[in-house]
């Protein structure tokens, strides 16, 4: 199983080093980050992060009843995560704790999807099975 992991892990490694490599040469010798290469290091770093769960880049295809609960649970924690963190963003961005001064107004209309995306779409799900 390792060594089977092993290929996946060195290239997706590879991959994400060489990407996040550039992009902070780029910010150190010409000042700015670029927004393309910000979000492909998200991108490899996920590929790596994957390849060090499961294998494989995208993931297990065929997945046993542990792997489906790892799968759940972690999507769970990682939607409370991530609601934290972009309201931590929103607030640091923004630079004011006072919500009627906020003028980045995409990122807070993000931040409020975050709090009705996981009940709506548990209310779409129960309803295909009531």
């Amino acid at each position: 199983m390792l060594s089977a992991k092993k290929p996946a892990v060195y290239i997706s490694l590879v991959l994400f080093l060489v990407i996040a490599g550039r992009s902070l040469y780029v910010f150190l010798n010409e000042g700015y980050v670029s927004g393309s290469s910000l979000l492909f290091s998200f991108i490899a770093l996920s590929y790596l992060l994957n390849s060090l769960t499961w294998g494989d880049f995208l993931g297990k295809e065929q997945k046993d009843e542990l792997d489906q609960h790892i799968e759940s649970q972690s999507a769970k924690i990682g939607y409370y995560v991530l609601m934290m963190l972009s309201g931590i963003v929103l607030f640091v961005s923004e630079g004011v704790g006072d919500l009627n001064q906020i003028t980045n107004y995409p990122l807070l209309i993000v931040v409020g999807l975050t709090f009705v995306v996981q009940p709506l779409t548990a209310l779409v799900y129960a309803r295909k099975y009531r």
